[in-house]
Parts: structure tokens; C-alpha cells; sequence
């Protein structure tokens, strides 16, 4: 069945959504294809002409990626060139990122008075904390649409490259890295633009696929309802938040007419029994402050596992305001 799973990747801002000017064929997204803009900033994808279903702009101060999404994920999108006759390639079960930046050896250290690593990505030497949030986003796609953590062996450089000798850039064009017909048919996984037919772009280059992949797997969690944290845990988790927001006091009662039908009257038997909880914690033990952190710095590295965790605890406390 089309479509099934969610689709929209948890944070990505759909500030500049194009499905709704360019439609698109609804399928079952069984493969993922990463792109390189080449270029520093949100590109316009000429009005959303060619625009992939994300894009992940490098916020390198603060060493992050902000996600943008353009296409629902088992929508096809326009990144990818489609010849006539041959084979289908957006609408092949395919979705598609778009990874702000460069794939360019000659831009590896510099980009005219921009320097890699502190203006923008050269995406083959991308930092750690970039190709984790990459892979996190794998990971959802695994978790929840079932693509598989599996991708080609080869990602050629575009720049030079042993494995292709006498061609620069070596990902560029009719590459030993380009699927035939029959294997982009048949293929199911992860790969880049360099790698589908119909095609000449030679992105992502020589991402470190291994790496990227090894990354993802070990943020993917085989049951989308658990984490690895025992029920304890999220148990000790759930009380140290009820401790740390103790300061939640219900002395100024919300005037609600008597009527608990109404906004007020909801929220105010939801504040009664949360001052309940917090005025009587349970007597199970509080995870300590260098617990809690350790933990922080876990999930600050996982926005998957974060927000799996987040929904988890949240599910807790609210079992128990209706206990």
C-alpha cells in the first residue's frame, strides 16, 4: 500500500513546501538517494522545479543540520533526471536529500575566501556530528519505511580517483559507480546521484558511506515502540523531571465558573493532578544529576531517540494523571 508510515521527518520545517504546486506520485519509498547542492545556502530549486523531497542546511556554529522538507517522504520528487523511455527514476520508489554544500575535492579545504569546516560542508570530509545527523535520518527511514541500511560499494570521487583513472572528476558521467537499468530496477537501499541511470551528476562523491552507514545502524532500534532504555529507566526518568519542575505549584486556582467542560475547567483538573504527582512523587529513586546528563548528551546526539524517548515519557506521566 502507498504512502503507509509518517511522512514528515520529526523537526524539518516544511517553510518551503512544493508538493502542493507540483504534486507528485504517491508510492511505497523503498529507496533513499543522497545529492549535493554545491552550493552554501537553501538553494530555490527554480520555484520547486527540481526540488528534492529534503534538504539539510549545515548550521556549523552550532553544529547541526536544519531540515527542510518539500515533498511528503512516498511522494516523488524533481531532483533527479528522467530520460525518455529507459527506466523511471524519481518516481521509481525513490526520496530524495539534497545535503547543502560540496562534494568537490578542489573545494576540500577552501571555496574561494570560504574555508570547509567553519563556512560550509565538503561533504566527503564532513564532520562526525554532520553524517550522525545524516545517518539519524537513515535510521528513521529504516525504522519506519523499511528502506534497507544496505547501499553500493563504490562512491567515487568527484575529483580524482584510482578507481577510475585518467577521468576527473571520476564520478561524473558513464562511471564504473552507475547502475544499469536492470540494477537501479532492482535495487533497494541507500545510494547517491551518482549511481542512478538517466543520470550524469556525479554527488555525493566519495561520501564515507561505511561510516555513515555503521552510524545509523547503531542509532536504529529494531521496535519503533521501544528505546534502549528499560522501563526502570524511563520510570526514573519520568520521576526526575516531576523533581526538577517541582517549583509548579497550584495556589493561584484557575476561575473556571464550575464549568469543567470548558478550556479552563480541562486544565484545571489537569493541573490538580499534576500538582498531585509533583506534591506526592512516587518512592521509586531519582536518577542523579550526572545520570541525568550522561543521558542528555546521549539523546542530544539522537533526534530520533530523542523523540522516541520524549513520547515514551510523556506516555507515562499521562498514565498516571489518569491513574
Amino acid at each position: 500500500m502507498a504512502m503507509s508510515g509518517p511522512q514528515r521527518y520529526p523537526g524539518a520545517s516544511t517553510t518551503y513546501w512544493w508538493q502542493s504546486t507540483w504534486g507528485g506520485d504517491p508510492m511505497e519509498v523503498n529507496v533513499v538517494v543522497l545529492h549535493t547542492t554545491e552550493g552554501t545556502t537553501l538553494p530555490g530549486y527554480s520555484g520547486g522545479a527540481d526540488a528534492p523531497n529534503f534538504t539539510a542546511v549545515p548550521d556549523v556554529k552550532n553544529k547541526r543540520l536544519n531540515w527542510y522538507q518539500h515533498f511528503d517522504f512516498d511522494v516523488s520528487s524533481r531532483a533527479l533526471q528522467n530520460l525518455a523511455g529507459g527506466v523511471q527514476t524519481n518516481t521509481l520508489n525513490v526520496s530524495q536529500v539534497e545535503l547543502v554544500g560540496t562534494c568537490d575535492d578542489s573545494k576540500a579545504t577552501t571555496w574561494g575566501n570560504l574555508r570547509a569546516g567553519v563556512d560550509y560542508l565538503h561533504w566527503p570530509t564532513a564532520p562526525d556530528w554532520a553524517l550522525q545527523e545524516v545517518a539519524d535520518f537513515l535510521a528513521w527511514a529504516h525504522r519506519e519505511h523499511g528502506v534497507p541500511l544496505t547501499g553500493p560499494s563504490v562512491w567515487l570521487a568527484y575529483g580524482r580517483d584510482d578507481r577510475r583513472p585518467g577521468v576527473t572528476p571520476a564520478s561524473y558521467g558513464a562511471s564504473p559507480a552507475r547502475m544499469s537499468f536492470a540494477q537501479w530496477s532492482a535495487f533497494k537501499g541507500i545510494c547517491g546521484h551518482q549511481h542512478v541511470p538517466e543520470n550524469v551528476h556525479g554527488d555525493p562523491g566519495s561520501l564515507p558511506f561505511t561510516k555513515l552507514l555503521a552510524m545509523a545502524s547503531s542509532t536504529y532500534t529494531p521496535d519503533e515502540d521501544t528505546v534502549p532504555l528499560t522501563d526502570a529507566e524511563i520510570d526514573k526518568i519520568a520521576d526526575a523531571a516531576a523533581e526538577k519542575v517541582r517549583w509548579f505549584k497550584v495556589d493561584d486556582p484557575i476561575k473556571t465558573g464550575g464549568d469543567q467542560t470548558t478550556l479552563g475547567g480541562l486544565w484545571w483538573e489537569t493541573a490538580v493532578r499534576v500538582n498531585k504527582l509533583l506534591t506526592e512523587p512516587p518512592a521509586a529513586p531519582v536518577l542523579t544529576d550526572a545520570q541525568l546528563a550522561a543521558i542528555a548528551t546521549k539523546v542530544a546526539a539522537s533526534p530520533a531517540l530523542a523523540s522516541t524517548i520524549a513520547e515514551q515519557v510523556a506516555a507515562k506521566i499521562a498514565a498516571r494523571l489518569q491513574s
